[in-house]
């Protein structure tokens, strides 16, 4: 795993280009502490840098940026390409000879054996990378089809630059984005900046699956190489029995699980205790011959913690397991600490134990595979089966009636929800509940099915009146059109969070998380083939018998007991509300203030003084969006002016210039 950085501009002379390179990539270096290199052609204005961090191939061949073997394209590349071994012989037979063992070597000699497009269709992995042609003159940015890796771009007059993080771009002395404001009205509804959008003005982020393509002086074009919306529109249903769709999962499974287990550094994985940490760590012990390295945090918090769970499954695989219990005040010095990781605004709080859990994991292993997809893809998330609950028992009522109900269930505080739920055994009773009668309510007023998905999605219900001038951007996750293309609800609920709450928060996350430490994460349940093939499942393999994730529990449930697995779903969180009331008080009291906030003026001091009062007062369901304007103003202090840009250090980094093509 690595960072790149790069800029295009023909109107600067070479020292220019070269030190801005530098400062770009240095900026990157907790992505790639092993080495760093700039290459540079003076005279068509292009410079990229790169970070790295080394997996495959330790030697110095694997070294980037890599110049092809023609001398035509030059990469600097972020990420892992697992299918490069079966690419070589391929390779080989038509007369390319490689100097070393990495995937760079034979990513560049497919692209000028089949082009760029034709190399991509047989690329397997996770990867964002610069592709410059000096044959054209031409820049292309490339994103892996489910967004796993980011990559940032911007303009600035006749410049031109990207790079895998912001603060990559914000090291370049000349550019001095401003804040887009209606970004940040975006930001209020989310907790995040969705893609194709960037918190500055003029600077976005490339889709997943997607092309972006410039040249000096020109505009880029952006094209699907891989399209999610278009292709699940378009895929039929299989028809497999049960005993085969089971079987056909797990070949496809244990192939992406081995392939991403191909690494020269030691190698282990998150285990949660959840079904999808639980089969990946499965069908790696599985297919090793020695204890997997397994990793979780837990919390003292009874509500929050699922490392018991984790250690058992860990006993029962064989596992060489660590545990680390986090203490309050350790997750604590994280939070001030979260802006300088995530240099756009980014407020899930679950980035708190994500980071934990890498950061500890990175004192053991370089790599780590992790479960996140299979709630997406197996519709695992509880809000899919609440939005469809409601959707098949309430919105046929009058909504005159919805509105009474939703009022009703809004009167009473939290705590007369939490003392009605204990009358339910323990096994049977709800997380959390008086948040979720809140949840309810608010679904309740709905209209539409869509519109009660796109409430559980929402921190703030009128971005434009948080955030007063601004003009929220529309289009996906709500394209009227998608309707159409997906009839059905719950598939509609899965391509949407696909679309954008997978690549642009949880992804988003575990990026920024893992590689603020030099940890390489990577996901095997999103490898594309699983991803086209789970997509075509019919929805009984999903949801069935009032089970989620029906298909990878059968999988699941051939290497760990039912047992261990089948218990109230608890998600990966924090106690947010408990510190804010607590011990991060005084810091929320000062970033909230009515002085600070007016001073901004972004966010409406009112409406966010209003709701940080009655979340002290014990309202449920208000730590999401407060926690959201918290990390605002947290990066705003950070970020906001982009003044502070990385030191220029060359004695870091090889510098190589272009030789005339």
């Amino acid at each position: 795993m690595c960072g790149i950085a790069g800029v295009l501009d023909l109107n600067r002379p070479e020292a220019w280009l070269r030190d801005t390179a530098t400062a770009m990539t240095t900026a990157l270096v907790h992505r790639g502490p092993d080495a760093g290199g700039v290459w540079l052609d003076p005279t068509a204005g292009i410079a990229l840098g790169h970070r790295r961090l080394s997996i495959v191939d330790l030697s110095p061949l694997g070294a980037q940026p890599m110049v092809s073997p023609s001398g035509r394209y030059v990469i600097s590349y972020n990420g892992e390409v697992y299918s490069f071994l079966d690419i070589r012989p391929e390779l080989e037979a038509k007369g390319f000879s490689f100097r070393g063992g990495s995937d760079t070597e034979v990513m560049l000699a497919a692209i000028e054996a089949w082009g760029l497009d034709g190399a991509l269709t047989r690329f397997i992995g996770m990867f964002a990378f610069a592709l410059w042609d000096r044959r054209t003159q031409t820049l292309h940015l490339i994103r892996d089809r489910m967004g796993i890796k980011p990559v940032y771009w911007a303009r600035a007059g006749s410049m031109f630059l990207f790079g895998s993080e912001l603060k990559a771009m914000l090291a370049c002395s000349d550019w001095r984005p401003a804040i887009d404001r209606n970004s940040v009205a975006a930001y209020a509804r989310w907790n995040y900046v969705p893609a194709p959008h960037c918190i500055y003005q003029d600077a976005g982020k490339l889709a997943p699956g997607s092309i972006l393509t410039v040249c000096a002086g020109a505009p880029p074009t952006v094209r699907k190489f891989w399209d999610l919306r278009s292709l699940a529109a378009q895929w039929p249903e299989t028809a497999d029995d049960d005993a085969a769709a089971t079987q056909r999962l797990e070949v496809l499974l244990r192939d992406a699980v081995r392939r991403r287990m191909v690494a020269d550094v030691p190698l282990g994985a998150f285990l949660s205790g959840g079904a999808d940490s639980s089969l990946v760590v499965a069908l790696m012990q599985s297919q090793s011959t020695k204890p997997v390295r397994s990793f979780t945090i837990g919390f003292h918090e009874r509500e929050y913690n699922e490392a018991v769970h984790a250690a058992a499954i860990a006993k029962h695989l064989g596992t060489d397991h660590t545990e680390l219990y986090v203490s309050p005040q350790h997750a604590l010095e994280v939070i001030p600490r979260l802006p300088e990781y995530y240099d756009e605004p980014f407020a899930d709080s679950s980035q708190v134990p994500t980071f934990l859990v890498s950061e500890m994991t990175r004192k053991h292993v370089t790599v780590a595979l992790s479960g996140d997809g299979g709630d997406e893809l197996f519709a695992g998330y509880t809000r899919y089966h609440w939005a469809d609950w409601v959707r098949r028992t309430f919105l046929s009522l009058p909504p005159s009636v919805r509105r009474l109900a939703a009022s009703a269930l809004s009167l009473p505080p939290r705590a007369f929800w939490e003392a009605a739920a204990r009358v339910l055994p323990p096994s049977r009773r709800p997380q959390r509940i008086g948040e979720r009668v809140m949840k309810l309510a608010g679904f309740l007023r709905e209209d539409t099915a869509d519109g009660v998905y796109r409430r559980q999605h929402t921190h703030w219900g009128s971005p434009e009146l948080v955030v007063p001038g601004s003009s929220e951007p529309h289009g996906l996750p709500f394209d009227e059109s998608l309707r159409s293309e997906i009839p059905d609800f719950l598939k509609r609920m899965q391509l949407m969070d696909l679309l954008t709450y997978l690549p642009d928060d949880i992804l988003t996350k575990v990026d920024r998380a893992s590689m603020a430490v030099a940890l390489e994460a990577r996901v095997p349940l999103l490898d594309h083939r699983v991803v086209e093939h789970v997509w075509r499942l019919p929805a009984r393999m999903k949801v069935r018998e009032g089970s989620d994730k029906w298909l990878l529990r059968k999988v699941l449930y051939r290497y760990v007991p039912r047992h261990l697995i089948e218990r109230p779903k608890m998600g990966f969180s924090v106690p947010v509300g408990a510190w804010l009331r607590g011990p991060l008080r005084p810091w929320a009291e000062e970033l909230l203030s009515e002085r600070r906030l007016r001073q901004a003026a972004f966010f409406d001091p009112a409406t966010v003084r209003a709701a940080w009062t009655q979340f002290l007062g014990g309202r449920a369901g208000d730590q999401e969006p407060l926690w959201g304007v918290l990390m605002f103003e947290a990066w705003r202090d950070r970020y906001a002016t982009a003044s502070s840009n990385a030191p220029v250090q060359p004695a870091q980094h090889s510098i190589v210039v272009a030789a005339p093509a």
